[in-house]
């Protein structure tokens, strides 16, 4: 029976939910979960357990009203043990439903398989989004072995894209039927329509094409291969760097030692749909993807894509964009594709309204809303409460 159950005055409490992330950090899962919590308002409440408490930049996001509480104990990070399971499984009996997200909550996922039935703990719900640089082309073979053990007790494991879904069957020994692949979706009609340059704090209109990206300022975006892609044009495009991490002073220099000294990297901005309009091509350089939800955004846009062959980012893009995906280590094809489209305003146009109406046909985000409000829904034993 639904732990959301009917009140005696005839309504329904919340669905007590506990997340397990390693970081809260700005990035897509955050993004998305973020978009899905806001959407469901009061009929959930959530406590979020985070492994760094310094990283929680995400958290502003989340809409006023919500009931939401941020907790550092017990510890998601640091070596497992016997002491730490039971200290996790003790705070996930307060709740009806546990979702926890990607490596750094595997030891929550693994005190729920191990101690999930003498405890009468509630279902609990994994969600892989991808991989940082230490995993992003081979995994870690303790770590499958490690994940395969602990996924074992999860009610769902949920995917954005046919890369992780195929991993967490041939890798991780999930039975076909238990991985849940959802895209990821947004409001693609608020991205409609040019916004002016100057949206971006510090972007001038100059004359030049603007080539922008989305992306976490770490070494698995790899970005430095994005600024070399883009020197040979320097004279005709400036580029546009949003996001924040560890890695912007790399990439600053690595600008720097192109004569490119005017490379705008503004930080974090909230609400991409006030400013993605204003790139003329966006760019993706990473060394390893799955679905990322920046892409989707830059369709919806109606921009046209030069991007690493990564991921599910050929099939997410309308076919059109292909000839414009390259492999990872191809930089002069990366080069030459950004060159190709700056130099032509007409194919860019085209392209861009292709990636617009394949964003608006399959990457809306009321398909995701119930493709999560089901798979939620009856793991608490009430389909349609967020439905």
């Amino acid at each position: 029976m639904s732990k959301h159950v009917a009140s005696s005055a005839g309504t329904k409490r919340p669905i007590r939910v506990l997340q397990m992330h390693g970081t809260f950090d700005q990035g897509g899962k955050e993004e998305r979960l973020v978009r899905l919590m806001n959407h469901w308002g009061d009929r959930l409440s959530h406590d979020i357990l985070v492994g760094d408490a310094e990283a929680t930049a995400a958290r502003a996001g989340i809409a006023e009203g919500l009931s939401v509480r941020f907790l550092t104990a017990p510890r998601l990070h640091g070596p497992p043990g016997p002491r730490k399971f039971y200290a996790l499984a003790r705070l996930m009996r307060n709740y009806d439903l546990i979702l926890s997200f990607n490596w750094g909550a595997m030891d929550g996922v693994m005190a729920h398989r191990l101690l999930r039935r003498v405890r009468r703990l509630p279902p609990l719900i994994h969600h892989e989004d991808g991989f940082n640089q230490d995993e992003a082309l081979v995994r870690k073979s303790k770590r499958n072995a490690y994940r395969k053990i602990a996924l074992d007790g999860a009610h769902a494991l949920v995917v954005p894209s046919n890369q992780l879904a195929h991993i967490a069957q041939e890798e991780w020994g999930q039975k076909p039927e238990r991985v849940h692949q959802i895209p990821n979706g947004i409001d693609v009609s608020a991205y409609g329509g040019g916004r002016p340059p100057s949206v971006i704090p510090g972007l001038e209109p100059d004359g030049r094409l603007v080539v922008g990206t989305l992306a976490g300022l770490r070494p698995v975006k790899n970005l430095r291969r994005l600024v070399r892609a883009v020197a040979p044009l320097k004279d005709r495009v400036r580029l546009v760097i949003v996001g924040e991490g560890e890695e912007r002073s790399e990439i600053r220099a690595e600008a720097a030692s192109l004569g490119m000294h005017d490379v705008l990297m503004p930080g974090f901005l909230p609400h991409p749909d006030d400013y993605v309009g204003a790139f003329d091509i966006f760019a993706l350089s990473s060394d390893s993807e799955q679905f990322p939800i920046a892409l989707v955004e830059a369709m919806a846009a109606g921009l046209p894509v030069v991007a690493t062959d990564v991921g599910d980012i050929c099939s997410m893009l309308a076919p059109t964009s292909r000839p414009f995906i390259v492999e990872p280590d191809d930089l002069a094809g990366f080069q030459s594709a950004l060159a190709e489209l700056v130099s032509d305003p007409a194919l860019r146009g085209e392209i861009g309204e292709a990636n617009r109406k394949r964003a608006l046909r399959c990457f809306d985000q009321k398909v995701m809303f119930q493709l999560y409000a089901r798979l939620y829904g009856r793991a608490v034993g009430d389909e349609l409460a967020l439905l």
